[in-house]
Protein backbone atom coordinates (compact mmCIF):
# COMPACT_ATOMS: atom_id res chain seq x y z
CA UNK A 1 0.00 0.00 0.00
CA UNK A 2 1.10 3.34 -1.11
CA UNK A 3 1.07 6.19 1.53
CA UNK A 4 -1.88 8.53 0.59
CA UNK A 5 -2.02 12.43 1.62
CA UNK A 6 -5.03 14.09 0.77
CA UNK A 7 -5.30 17.42 -1.48
CA UNK A 8 -7.61 20.16 -2.26
CA UNK A 9 -8.34 21.02 -5.90
CA UNK A 10 -10.01 22.92 -8.11
CA UNK A 11 -13.09 21.30 -10.48
CA UNK A 12 -16.15 22.35 -12.42
CA UNK A 13 -19.25 21.60 -10.86
CA UNK A 14 -20.51 18.52 -11.38
CA UNK A 15 -17.38 16.85 -11.65
CA UNK A 16 -16.33 16.20 -7.93
CA UNK A 17 -18.82 13.09 -8.32
CA UNK A 18 -17.01 11.17 -10.57
CA UNK A 19 -13.49 12.03 -8.97
CA UNK A 20 -14.63 9.87 -5.66
CA UNK A 21 -13.46 6.50 -6.24
CA UNK A 22 -15.46 3.64 -5.45
CA UNK A 23 -12.68 0.98 -5.09
CA UNK A 24 -8.83 0.41 -5.12
CA UNK A 25 -8.83 -0.47 -8.62
CA UNK A 26 -10.50 3.12 -9.79
CA UNK A 27 -8.37 5.06 -7.80
CA UNK A 28 -5.39 4.19 -9.05
CA UNK A 29 -6.98 4.74 -12.59
CA UNK A 30 -7.72 7.78 -11.27
CA UNK A 31 -4.60 8.65 -10.23
CA UNK A 32 -2.45 7.42 -12.83
CA UNK A 33 -4.64 9.59 -15.74
CA UNK A 34 -3.30 12.73 -13.18
CA UNK A 35 0.11 11.43 -13.95
CA UNK A 36 -0.27 10.76 -17.94
CA UNK A 37 -0.07 14.96 -18.90
CA UNK A 38 3.39 14.72 -16.94
CA UNK A 39 4.57 11.69 -18.70
CA UNK A 40 3.62 12.72 -21.81
CA UNK A 41 5.24 16.01 -21.49
CA UNK A 42 8.12 14.12 -20.22
CA UNK A 43 8.36 15.77 -16.75
CA UNK A 44 8.54 12.54 -15.54
CA UNK A 45 9.19 8.93 -16.17
CA UNK A 46 6.80 5.90 -17.01
CA UNK A 47 8.95 4.32 -13.83
CA UNK A 48 8.29 7.04 -12.14
CA UNK A 49 4.99 7.26 -12.31
CA UNK A 50 4.74 4.20 -11.12
CA UNK A 51 7.12 4.19 -8.20
CA UNK A 52 4.79 7.17 -6.93
CA UNK A 53 1.52 4.99 -7.46
CA UNK A 54 3.31 1.84 -5.86
CA UNK A 55 3.37 -0.35 -8.71
CA UNK A 56 5.20 -1.53 -11.08
CA UNK A 57 6.12 0.18 -14.46
CA UNK A 58 4.54 -3.29 -16.76
CA UNK A 59 1.20 -2.50 -14.08
CA UNK A 60 1.14 1.03 -15.22
CA UNK A 61 1.92 0.41 -18.98
CA UNK A 62 -0.67 -1.64 -18.70
CA UNK A 63 -3.10 0.57 -17.14
CA UNK A 64 -2.58 3.42 -19.64
CA UNK A 65 -3.25 0.13 -22.82
CA UNK A 66 -6.48 -0.44 -21.43
CA UNK A 67 -7.48 3.23 -21.61
CA UNK A 68 -5.90 3.73 -25.13
CA UNK A 69 -2.84 5.58 -24.21
CA UNK A 70 -0.08 3.25 -25.49
CA UNK A 71 3.14 3.37 -24.13
CA UNK A 72 4.48 2.41 -27.46
CA UNK A 73 2.85 5.24 -29.45
CA UNK A 74 4.91 7.76 -27.35
CA UNK A 75 8.04 5.44 -28.26
CA UNK A 76 7.22 5.49 -31.78
CA UNK A 77 7.08 9.41 -31.65
CA UNK A 78 10.10 9.71 -29.79
CA UNK A 79 11.47 7.17 -32.52
CA UNK A 80 10.21 8.83 -35.43
CA UNK A 81 11.43 12.60 -34.11
CA UNK A 82 14.86 11.01 -33.80
CA UNK A 83 15.41 9.32 -37.05
CA UNK A 84 14.08 12.71 -38.34
CA UNK A 85 16.76 14.82 -36.88
CA UNK A 86 19.06 12.03 -37.41
CA UNK A 87 18.50 12.00 -41.21
CA UNK A 88 18.94 15.96 -41.33
CA UNK A 89 21.88 16.27 -39.30
CA UNK A 90 23.53 13.48 -42.06
CA UNK A 91 21.71 15.29 -44.72
CA UNK A 92 23.38 19.08 -43.58
CA UNK A 93 26.85 17.52 -43.18
CA UNK A 94 26.96 15.88 -46.50
CA UNK A 95 25.99 19.51 -47.91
Amino acid sequence: MVATEAITINVPIGMSRYLVAADPESELQRNALLLYPYIYNQTISHGRAAEILGVSKSDLITIYDKLGYSYYDLIQDDLEEDITVGLTAVCSNNV
